[in-house]
């Protein structure tokens, strides 16, 4: 499914029907190029959950984690560009992280990916003439959640 994503409003539209429909152990796979918005719309996510106050990127520490009461569930956000192996993600301890939460993943494909994982939305944002455009494919698990049928 395609979602136009003209402006910032439209995007945290799209974080807020995420984050309604977010359980712990679900992946949401954020792809695109350099500047194409993955970090903007986790934010929304992480803002639709109940966050208040900054939201750093994950760039340099790679992971970040938030926790309830701040979120509506545990939540790990993660930003896997700087990994040169997918083998990285786990020497960081990534399945410990995942136990119990679910997970923002922005650069997937550096820590291997998780297309392949029925919990996963996959999630890649192109640059269009209107603005960007969200390419959603939901995981088996997505499929008949409100909102992604």
């Amino acid at each position: 499914m395609k979602i136009a994503l003209p402006d910032l409003a439209a995007t945290a539209a799209l974080g807020q029907r995420i984050a309604a429909a977010l359980r712990p152990g679900d992946v949401v796979a954020l792809s695109g190029g350099l500047g194409a918005g993955k970090t903007t719309l986790a934010r929304a996510i992480i803002a639709a959950l109940g966050h208040t106050g900054e939201v750093p990127s994950p760039s340099f520490a790679i992971i970040e984690t938030y926790d309830p009461p701040a979120v509506r569930l545990p939540l790990v956000h993660a930003d896997f560009y700087r990994l040169e192996r997918p083998e990285e993600a786990e020497e960081l301890g990534l399945d410990d992280y995942r136990q119990g939460a679910a997970l923002l993943a922005e650069w997937p494909e550096h820590a291997g990916g998780f297309a392949h994982e029925p919990a996963c939305l996959s999630i890649r944002i192109e640059t269009a003439e209107t603005g960007r455009i969200a390419i959603v494919e939901p995981g088996a698990d997505w499929l008949g959640r409100e909102g992604w049928t």
